[in-house]
């Protein structure tokens, strides 16, 4: 009986898997389908050969420290968008969403002055020790093309998370999956026309890759908005939204208190893990080449975990928004339990594939078992990842960003990047045993997040 009674802590019912499943399978679908295409753009710029693959590589890693910023901006005030959603207060996810324009216009001109000032000198510090001095030269000017034309696409690709994660936090997760099966479908046929050439239109190469990426953040953010204001009945907060784009003083103070924290430790993350790829670079071009291979499987396979995180946002922020804590947090339980399990069993899958991948790209055999090796470390990270990940989500559901932010950033720059900046410049480790060093520094925050989590310190209600 108690060891039935203990189980049922972890496994829920069949209606609470479909309730999980309506909100995470969109969310898996669309990054999964996301990663899944942006897995074959990575593959047709491989083709052409390892430099265009590592300016491409290089400069995503710095795209990607936007990115997260942007997610970071946004998540601040969707704690408050879900839980007003939770308790029915429209005008509230509204002036969330507003809170959302205003963060969302200041990070992207930022970012596009950052680049256009220092992209060239952001990008060579990921250029080091090739046997080829002419190698890390192309692969600055690979690099250097593809950035120009990305940084347009940084303004549609705000645009678009803004209402895509608004509709989300109000339990709508269908429209933002479509519209990015859409921009995917888009991205992949652009790639093949403009990369290689097709069709009569002239082979652009690394060019044709960032026009292609461009034109689909276009189409998806056009999908979004286009549904969002044609469907008002389904989605109260677009009547009167751009009205007045004011934000009442209490709440901007509230957003800014609680959502801080989580803007600054998404801005400090993301740029701690382009330091960790900056710490490994050192160890030559192959390296970067061979990570970036790497990355691109793992993202595929991580949308499993980072849909059950932002299940456990969205799920349990609005049970906490309802004011049901004691439901809030069985369901976290079993959101976390789920999410592991499922990444045991789909690291094993990766760690398969992991011979086979790498021998898709046109690149060296020293980066092909390189990129095996580490491929092979992911996948057995994997089930670590996705319990970190999901007591980061717990915490953030309930606003206590202050401590996701020592619990998430602070440890990447405190652990994560120290270790892996002695260890590449002062020891003679090789890539893949430095690489499993700094990987399983993770099992110390899987400790302090399993013990956060259950002190139960995030479970509060925000929205009173």
């Amino acid at each position: 009986m108690k060891a039935g009674s203990r189980l049922n802590k972890f496994i829920g019912t069949k209606e609470f898997y479909k309730r999980v499943l309506r909100v995470a399978i969109p969310i898996m679908i669309q990054n999964g389908i996301t990663n899944f295409v942006s897995m074959l753009d990575n593959i047709m710029v491989g083709q052409i050969g390892t430099e265009q693959m590592s300016g491409v590589a290089i400069v995503n890693q710095l795209m990607y420290v936007f990115n997260v910023c942007i997610f970071g901006a946004i998540s601040g005030a969707g704690i408050f968008g879900a839980q007003y959603f939770g308790k029915g207060d429209h005008e509230g996810v509204r002036n969330s969403f507003r809170f959302k324009i205003w963060i969302c216009t200041l990070f992207t001109v930022i970012g596009i002055f950052v680049f256009l000032v220092q992209g060239t000198p952001l990008i060579t510090m990921y250029l080091h020790g090739s046997s080829d001095a002419g190698n890390v030269e192309q692969a600055l000017y690979y690099g250097q093309q593809y950035l120009a034309i990305m940084m347009i696409g940084m303004i549609p690709f705000a645009i678009a998370q803004m209402y895509s994660s608004t509709l989300r936090e109000c339990g709508e997760t269908v429209v933002p999956m479509k519209a990015g099966i859409i921009a995917v479908c888009v991205n992949m046929c652009f790639n093949y026309i403009l990369i290689f050439g097709k069709f009569g239109m002239p082979a652009l190469g690394v060019q044709g890759a960032a026009i292609a990426t461009l034109i689909a953040r276009f189409a998806e953010c056009a999908v979004i908005i286009s549904w969002t204001h044609r469907h008002k009945d389904k989605n109260p907060f677009a009547v009167g939204l751009y009205k007045t784009l004011r934000i009442p003083r209490t709440l901007i103070m509230l957003i800014i208190k609680k959502g801080s924290p989580l803007i600054i430790n998404e801005a400090l993350w993301a740029a701690g893990m382009a330091f960790m790829v900056q710490c490994y670079s050192v160890r030559g071009l192959s390296v970067v080449a061979a990570l970036n291979i790497s990355t691109t499987v793992s993202n595929v396979f991580n949308v499993v975990f980072l849909a059950m995180g932002n299940s456990i946002a969205i799920l349990v922020g609005q049970l906490l928004g309802a004011g049901k804590q004691k439901e809030a947090k069985e369901t976290d339980t079993k959101l976390i339990f789920a999410s592991v399990m499922s990444c045991v069993f789909i690291g094993a899958f990766m760690a398969i594939i992991a011979p086979i991948f790498p021998q898709i790209y046109n690149t060296s055999d020293e980066v092909k078992q390189l990129a095996r090796n580490l491929i092979l470390i992911a996948a057995c990270c994997m089930p670590l990842a996705a319990f970190y990940h999901a007591a980061y989500f717990t915490l953030r559901s309930g606003g206590k960003t202050f401590v996701t932010f020592l619990f998430d950033s602070g440890f990447v720059w405190v652990v994560s990047i120290p270790l892996a900046y002695i260890l590449s410049r002062y020891t003679g480790l090789p890539m893949v045993s430095l690489y499993f060093c700094c990987q399983m520094a993770d099992v110390v925050k899987c400790i302090i997040g399993y013990v956060l989590v259950k002190k139960g310190i995030w479970i509060q209600q925000l929205t009173v």
